[in-house]
């Protein structure tokens, strides 16, 4: 039972919830191994590190002896996850799925282990069903059930349209769920419902309902929205070194404890240990920058985190930049932002004129690069630290909409 009690803290740190706890201390005392499944469509190429959370869980199972289903819904990516969305999601094209998917099968072993990580698309048992056998699927869950879900709710309230393939969404991940006869399901809170689905629909099969635990959705680097690519806020698991290593040194001090908990390996007392350095008068910059060299390290190498921690020490430190500056985003709409008009929007000129005249006296720059065009822009779905003289920071975030 000591085994149970300590992988069940292990498996707790970073969860939302469980359900059901029993059952799962049921499943884990029993010796065998579990078969974990996380489902993931293939909805843009790269990874970013709120995917990881999940993943993170995944490899505590697999530490605990257990076998990883990392499903990639090929098949359910061509509806779209109606989850949280107010209006019908665009499909993605096969082409889309089918290159996106390539690019989740080369990240994902950046963290997991290869040899208990078991790769499957849900294409390889959806595609082959016949009308008849979606027919005989679809009579095992109800409409009434369908919009107890808070969004489908929301919509039919509200007389917004609901299209049908859409209902077919959970059902179809709940499915999944009985095709891999999973003990286990994984998911992001806005997933629960679905996750529901797949239990509901085991013991329609005749088989033991799965255990759900759903993990906590990652705040991007404003630290108020979920870490979304669309957004800007996001910080990808392929992303240079370099950005990666800037990135994470953005975050506030606060939303660093909450990437401690959730993204790091480090034991939690370890990391109590360093809040209370904190507390004591150490510089949060320098605790922030052990998370970054730990998070760099993982999805590049050690001599690449060091080398990205001492060329930011270099670019920023050694350039008088402080510890605390204004924090500001920016929307892009088309290209990228002027940097001009962003100068005068954050703050740091009165007008677009004075922009201009601190452009071309040389007296701007950028990540602490000079910049003298007039014409030049900042890119979306990026941050930057902005300079104008010796004396006036800000760091801006181009959000693109």
């Amino acid at each position: 039972m000591g085994d149970v009690d300590a992988a069940m803290q292990t498996l707790w740190r970073g969860a939302d919830e469980i359900i059901r706890e029993d059952e799962l201390r049921e499943r884990l005392a029993s010796g065998r191994p579990l078969r974990i499944k996380a489902g993931f469509d293939p909805t843009a190429p790269d990874l970013h590190l709120g995917h990881t959370v999940l993943i993170n869980k995944l490899r505590q199972f697999q530490e605990l002896g257990h076998q990883v289903v990392f499903l990639i819904g090929d098949f359910t990516g061509r509806i779209g996850d109606p989850s949280g969305r107010s209006a019908t999601r665009q499909p993605l094209t096969g082409d889309d799925v089918a290159r996106n998917a390539q690019t989740y099968r080369e990240q994902i072993f950046r963290i997991l282990d290869p040899d208990r990580t078991e790769v499957v698309f849900n294409s390889s048992w959806m595609g082959g069903m016949s009308a008849t056998d979606m027919i005989e699927l679809s009579a095992r869950y109800t409409v009434a059930r369908m919009l107890e879900r808070d969004d489908f709710h929301k919509r039919y309230q509200a007389n917004q349209s609901i299209a049908i393939h859409e209902f077919m969404y959970p059902l179809i991940q709940g499915y999944d769920s009985v095709a891999l006869r999973a003990d286990v399901e994984l998911g992001g809170t806005d997933q629960k419902f679905n996750l529901l689905v797949g239990r509901d629909l085991q013991r329609e099969y005749g088989q033991a309902p799965q255990v759900l635990i759903t993990t906590p959705v990652l705040e991007g680097l404003d630290g108020v929205q979920k870490m979304s690519k669309s957004l800007g806020n996001f910080i990808g698991i392929r992303e240079p070194a370099d950005e990666m290593f800037g990135k994470l040194m953005s975050i506030s001090d606060t939303l660093m404890w909450r990437y401690f908990e959730l993204l790091s390996f480090r034991g939690l007392e370890e990391i109590e240990q360093l809040r209370r350095a904190v507390d004591d008068g150490v510089n949060p910059r320098d605790i922030k920058a052990q998370l970054a060299e730990e998070l760099v390290a993982r999805f590049h190498d050690a001599s690449a985190a060091t080398a990205a921690h001492e060329a930011f020490v270099a670019r920023f430190r050694q350039g008088a930049m402080p510890a605390q500056m204004p924090e500001h985003t920016v929307d892009a709409e088309g290209g990228g932002c002027p940097l001009a008009t962003t100068l005068r929007d954050v703050g740091l000129v009165p007008s677009t004129s004075e922009a201009l005249r601190m452009l071309g006296q040389r007296a701007v720059r950028v990540d602490g690069e000079r910049i003298e065009s007039r014409d030049a822009t900042l890119e979306p779905g990026a941050e930057y630290v902005v300079q104008v003289g010796k004396r006036r920071f800000a760091r801006v975030r181009v959000r693109k909409m």
